[in-house]
């Protein structure tokens, strides 16, 4: 739904009711569309302000931004016409040896926020009914939550963001624990010559390794789509999805996790050791 920044009122000159006792009708419409165009005027020489003092700012750091740059430039201008190609002032030794550049512009932070709200956005705003004194229940609640976070709440994306930026960053460190694993076990596999103690290690990773729960992108959206009362726990009620992928298949850590390497040791009275190998899964 779009939101409208600037709006010019009245914008019906000639409605409306006329009031009882009038004598001359066609006056009284007159004079009434005429206070309503003088009003209409008024309003929009105040936006008109408005938009011109916005395009003022702006065009008042643009100049600010170029002037900047422009004493940059002079500043390069003269330096390059100082410089002299026959003459080697700065060996390469010298040249390393120096600070990399290191640029000082200042970049633009909270862009959106509430001081760069417009003019026309706040009177809008401050003409908006309050929301009701839910706050007063607040004491009544066991989980010492606000009441009127449920009716409204302006922090909700935002820890909603916040939350999604978590889980992605958890998800990567876990991604990182097991490739370190699989690295683990691919240099346990191919550079280990005690095939007993390799098959060993490897039985152990496998037994201890976590099933990764494939994802359903609906049903988490699903979940989120309820209040965060009424999500119901995971760990009461497990997702049937436990250890399957989308294709209905074991996810690949389970499928790992099937084919462990059998062994057997036999101690013969030669002292000599016999293993067997097989796969499971």
């Amino acid at each position: 739904m779009p939101l409208v920044k600037r709006n010019i009122e009245p914008r019906h000159l000639c409605r409306g009711a006329l009031p009882d006792g009038v004598t001359s009708e066609l006056e009284c419409v007159t004079n009434s569309t005429l206070a309503a165009i003088i009003k209409q005027l008024g309003g929009l020489s105040r936006h008109a302000e408005d938009i011109f003092g916005e395009l003022f700012n702006e065009a008042n750091s643009f100049y600010l931004r170029m002037s900047s740059l422009q004493e940059r430039v002079d500043q390069l201008a003269v330096k390059v016409t100082q410089l002299d190609s026959t003459v080697e002032e700065v060996s390469l030794q010298d040249i390393n040896m120096r600070k990399a550049f290191k640029s000082s512009t200042i970049q633009d932070q909270q862009v959106v926020s509430r001081t760069s709200v417009p003019n026309p956005v706040v009177e809008m705003y401050h003409r908006c009914d309050k929301p009701p004194p839910l706050n007063i229940l607040s004491p009544y609640r066991d989980d010492k939550k606000d009441a009127l976070k449920f009716y409204t709440d302006p922090s909700y994306f935002f820890n909603l963001w916040k939350e999604k930026m978590l889980q992605a960053t958890e998800d990567k460190r876990k991604e990182k624990r097991r490739q370190k694993v699989w690295m683990s076990i691919t240099y346990i596999i191919h550079h280990s010559k005690d095939i007993i103690f390799r098959n060993l290690y490897l039985s152990v990773v496998f037994t201890f390794l976590k099933v990764r729960k494939a994802r359903n992108r609906r049903q988490e959206w699903n979940v989120l789509a309820y209040d965060k009362e009424f999500r119901p726990d995971p760990r009461l009620t497990p997702s049937p999805y436990h250890g399957m992928s989308s294709e209905g298949s074991l996810s690949p850590d389970s499928r790992y996790t099937h084919k462990l390497v059998n062994w057997e040791y036999t101690h013969t009275q030669g002292h000599k050791h016999t293993c067997r190998f097989s796969a499971l899964g």
